[in-house]
């Protein structure tokens, strides 16, 4: 379904923007605060579009996880972190993730009601009750202590790096988990928290469902895809009120879901080796992108698809001209995690829509 109409207004950066704003000096990020997830969606649960030439809006999920049944626990788990340390896990009655994509897991594994906190990306319905336990981008290492975690989950722009080594000196264990930045990850990423749960069956079994359920959505791809009519699509980063305008490019993480949607992605294929690169007129003319992916928030920090138009060179591409807007919510577009089936799924809907 094709974007018509903004959503809500609040936006935040997420953390791997963050991270690599150092690489784009001519940016000043200004960071405001707001949950990536909660949106609601017209397409599969997690998704979010609006559609309008006379189409019927239909009523939007709940954002939730689909969790399994509470899995049974062994104990004492050692893991390696990913900043090289080896880390003892001896209980998990009292969790702690400090991502949205990480919160997503342990919920989905059946181990929600032994999450204590959450992170502020986490806002699916069954964490919104929870304590937040960072400001901004940053933990809150004694509002994290003060909760007496058994165990946080973290990943490695979690920071700053002194509140990480104060909850480490406290002798909480702190496991630091790459984050996934392709599909194929997503199995790997599972089955890493899972070990560090001590779960790993039913990590191995959260990894196979989420594998079924992305190869059924890959089913839906058109046939015109697999005959090399693959639609050009630009992810864009948008955050208006503080002036951040970014095209992706390889490995920004939209490349791998919009090619396994059955597209090509427009500033990979234009030649664009950073992740991110700020928005020209050259460089959208050059990507000439069919359709354009942004995330849903971000949409409505730009005045919804009409204020994404004015942005210099939106409107001159094809997919300007032809209003082709794709919108997934924030929360589930790179989260990589057990509900990316129904971003693919959505994606595959969306970007082999024709525009109006």
């Amino acid at each position: 379904m094709l974007q018509r109409q903004s959503a809500g207004t609040a936006i935040r950066t997420p953390r791997y923007v963050r991270a690599r704003a150092a690489l784009l000096p001519l940016l000043a990020i200004v960071i405001s605060l707001v949950a990536l997830t909660g949106l609601t969606a017209c397409s599969p649960s997690g998704s979010s579009a609006a559609q309008g030439g006379g189409a019927s809006k239909k009523e939007a999920p709940a954002d939730r996880v689909e969790p399994l049944t509470a899995p049974k626990t062994t104990l004492p788990a050692t893991v390696r972190s990913a900043d090289g340390r080896d880390v003892t896990v001896r209980a998990t009655d009292r969790i702690v993730p400090l991502t949205g994509a990480l919160s997503e897991i342990v919920f989905t594994l059946g181990l929600g009601d032994h999450v204590v906190a959450r992170d502020v990306t986490a806002t699916f319905e069954q964490a919104k009750k929870l304590p937040v336990v960072t400001r901004a981008h940053d933990v809150s290492a004694e509002s994290v202590l003060s909760l007496k975690p058994d165990l946080v989950l973290a990943e490695p722009t979690t920071g700053p790096a002194e509140a990480v080594e104060q909850i480490r000196a406290a002798g909480v264990p702190l496991v630091v988990l790459d984050p996934a930045k392709k599909l194929e990850d997503v199995g790997p990423r599972i089955g890493k928290v899972a070990a560090a749960l001590g779960v790993r069956d039913a990590g191995d079994a959260l990894r196979r469902r989420t594998e079924d359920r992305l190869d059924a959505a890959k089913k839906n791809i058109p046939h015109a895809a697999d005959a090399g009519k693959k639609p050009r699509v630009a992810f864009l980063y948008l955050r208006g009120s503080a002036s951040v305008y970014l095209l992706g490019g390889a490995g920004s993480g939209a490349d791998s879901l919009i090619e396994a949607a059955g597209g090509v992605d427009a500033g990979a294929r234009s030649g664009l080796k950073k992740d991110f690169t700020p928005i020209t007129s050259e460089a959208l003319a050059k990507a000439a992108p069919e359709v354009i992916l942004v995330m849903s928030k971000g949409l409505a920090s730009v005045g919804g698809v009409d204020g994404l138009l004015k942005i210099p060179g939106v409107g001159q591409t094809p997919a300007g001209l032809d209003r082709r807007i794709a919108s997934v919510d924030d929360g589930v577009l790179l989260n990589f995690g057990p509900r990316t089936d129904t971003v693919l799924a959505s994606l595959i809907e969306q970007i082999h829509a024709k525009g109006k």
